[in-house]
């Protein structure tokens, strides 16, 4: 399969990395990083090692392959689609967080699939990526049901070593994927604790009701996802991930972004428009929104 890897930081680089050891692919991202791919190759360490030679170049426009994988930051995703309209794809699957597959489908005339990765990945430096946990993707449609593409795309993931399962019950686990997102990347950021502690400590009574909030959201738009099945997906993948540093706590610690408006914004925007009641989201929001602001990085929204 030819896979283009749109937004090749860590892990795009982990996924295009691990999926060039059997299939053609081209990260897209920014220098140092792609010119030391280009040089020496990508060096992939930690829970697992390899060293491989994707194609690498920092302009993303006109190009094909059978599948675009999009693993920028939620916000960058707009920027991500107006470039890869340019191009030629059968598929667009997005990675990144939140529910970002309609702002696809809106710029986009081809499939649009939906994803989700509990691999962890951290760049070490130019050309090198630490895998920091094995975990596993999802893809499958947007609407319920099977779809062949998504079949392929499991069967290219699986043998590239992947483990990949295409979904028939992608809307349900869109809004999973939210809960957790929502659950660990907040209160793990603001205690800047890994995710196992979010869980496991004081701060994990937050993430519960983070998470019970987003399934309350989620049954209003019809999603089957109950309370109690939010709860455990965000304990099953902090206990997955214990170790990990969540990508929002990084952010915080590096002082850039993060994806409070497409995490903590999602939930908030549809419960607005639902009148269903998710104080925590909105504390947490308020609160990284206040540390953006204070520091000059928060966007005019």
């Amino acid at each position: 399969m030819e896979v283009l890897v749109f937004g090749a930081g860590a892990l795009g680089s982990l996924v295009g990395g691990l999926l060039a050891r059997t299939h053609d692919v081209t990260l897209v991202g920014r220098d140092p990083h792609m010119r030391r791919v280009r040089e020496d190759g990508l060096q992939i360490d930690g829970a697992v090692d390899a060293h491989v030679h994707p194609r690498a170049v920092t302009d993303g426009y006109g190009r094909s392959a059978d599948l675009a994988l999009v693993t920028t930051k939620a916000y960058d995703v707009d920027d991500a689609a107006k470039t890869l309209a340019t191009g030629e794809y059968e598929a667009v699957c997005s990675l990144a967080n939140g529910l970002t597959e309609e702002r696809l489908v809106a710029a986009l005339d081809t499939l649009v699939l939906a994803g989700t990765v509990t691999y962890g990945a951290r760049l070490a430096g130019p050309g090198q990526v630490s895998c920091t946990g094995v975990g596993d993707v999802v893809v499958g449609s947007l609407s319920r049901g099977p779809h062949p593409v998504a079949e392929r795309v499991r069967a290219a993931f699986d043998e590239a070593g992947i483990m990949t399962t295409a979904a028939s019950d992608m809307p349900r686990r869109r809004y999973e994927k939210l809960a957790v997102n929502a659950g660990i990347n907040g209160p793990s950021a603001l205690a800047r604790v890994t995710n196992g502690a979010t869980l496991g400590g004081p701060a994990g009574e937050v993430a519960r009701e983070t998470a019970r909030e987003v399934a309350r959201v989620a049954r209003i738009e019809g999603i089957d996802l109950t309370e109690d099945e939010a709860v455990i997906a965000v304990e099953r993948v902090a206990e997955d991930t214990a170790a990990n540093h969540s990508s929002m706590r990084e952010d915080v610690e590096a002082e850039r972004r993060t994806e409070v408006d497409a995490i903590y914004g999602a939930v908030i925007d549809r419960a607005d428009a639902t009148a269903v009641s998710v104080p925590t989201c909105r504390t947490l929001a308020a609160l990284l929104r206040g540390w953006e602001a204070e520091r000059g990085i928060r966007p005019t929204r």
